[in-house]
């Protein structure tokens, strides 16, 4: 660790007027958000292993993704609020070389930004193959990859944070002490390149999932103009390769997606940003603004369970329920008229086979579960 550079970097002591709260409120909600995300992600497992369903590939994968975000937050929390009630910084812990708490501190975080963000890959990359290419993703993607993907991608981010104890990078503490983190901008060559490409790999990363998420709205919107083609049926081809599947479920998977991914861009972009552009400054230090964009990053951890919690299945079904409502009466006789007049027997059946409470909506969960049971 270089701390000639900067007095944060080798500062000892942490300043008096410095309160532990916001961190221990942070530490708090991030337990609590990324438990009660656990349980909630059990309850369903639970639910769907007792019924016809199997536990799907993206269950696992947000299960991976909201235990990663739990113990990460219970590795490097603590931690800080070990330092601020001994007033010492993490430097100040073990103040002769190798600085272990600053260098476990920087690791761990570093690691688990990596991780969290190549799961939402994962997760994206899913749901690309699944709604693009369903004959693939039903003969070749099993929950399997899941079990052996996440794993490798874990042994590979920890290889690549322990290449600063090797001398390519450094890490370094950030004040008020209580933050230690890849240099952003360090001064030796080497230490810099491995800023960029972390900084590099970030940015692939949200780019990749981006594009995959848009990949994912563009074959939604033509199953949906396939079903309006063919008078909110399923077509037999999809059916084959799917099985039953609801679009309502695939577009509460697209919104859980797209807000995590929001998120993620908040919060990761900052770090990117300030990376390539200390790249471009000679003028030394800008800590303040590399400050506020490790702050940025570590909040991730603690709104992704809530992300999810609030875009649970059960919340959006919620959702679709208030905004679909319509009276019982009209639905049911409006779409049985229009499906006498100008549509073939087997469809007016169809029609009137459906619950009379059925909505009318083409986006709602009640249509998508008759929708599972039709096809031309």
């Amino acid at each position: 660790m270089d701390n000639t550079s900067d007095p944060c970097h080798s500062k000892l002591k942490i300043d008096p007027k410095m309160s532990p709260l916001i961190s221990a409120v942070m530490f708090a909600a991030g337990v609590f958000g990324n438990v009660a995300a656990l349980v909630l992600l059990e309850i369903r497992r639970r639910r769907e292993s007792s019924g016809a369903h199997r536990r799907s590939l993206f269950n696992v994968l947000v299960t991976s993704l909201v235990a990663t975000d739990l113990t990460g937050t219970c590795l490097v929390s603590p931690l800080v609020q070990v330092s601020y009630s001994l007033n010492t910084t993490l430097v100040g812990m073990t103040p002769t070389e190798p600085y272990v708490a600053c260098e476990y501190f920087g690791f761990s975080m570093t690691f688990f930004s990596l991780a969290t963000m190549s799961i939402l890959f994962a997760m994206a990359l899913e749901r690309c193959v699944a709604i693009g290419h369903p004959y693939f993703y039903s003969r070749y993607v099993t929950k399997k990859c899941a079990y052996i993907t996440i794993p490798l991608l874990f042994f590979l981010w920890a290889l690549f944070c322990c290449l600063p104890f090797a001398g390519f990078g450094d890490y370094v503490q950030y004040c008020p002490g209580t933050w230690c983190f890849i240099d952003m901008n360090p001064p030796k060559m080497q230490n810099r390149v491995y800023a960029n490409l972390y900084a590099s790999i970030m940015l692939a990363l949200v780019l990749a999932i981006v594009t995959c998420n848009g990949s994912v709205v563009y074959h939604l919107v033509k199953m949906y103009r396939r079903r309006r083609r063919n008078g909110g049926s399923v077509t037999a081809r999809f059916k084959r390769e799917r099985g039953a599947v609801s679009l309502a479920e695939e577009v509460e998977h697209l919104i859980l997606l797209v807000f995590m991914t929001i998120i993620f861009i908040i919060c990761t972009m900052p770090l990117v940003v300030r990376v390539y552009l200390n790249s471009l400054n000679e003028s030394g230090e800008s800590h303040p603004s590399d400050l506020n964009a490790l702050r940025f990053i570590s909040v991730n951890s603690i709104i992704d369970p809530w992300v999810f919690i609030f875009l649970s299945p059960s919340v959006l079904h919620f959702c679709w329920a208030s905004a679909c409502h319509r009276p019982l009466a009209s639905p049911g006789a409006s779409v049985l008229k229009s499906s006498m007049a100008g549509q073939p027997l087997r469809h007016v059946q169809l029609v009137v086979s459906q619950p009379p409470s059925s909505s009318d909506c083409r986006w709602c969960p009640a249509s998508e579960a008759t929708l599972s049971t039709m096809h031309v």
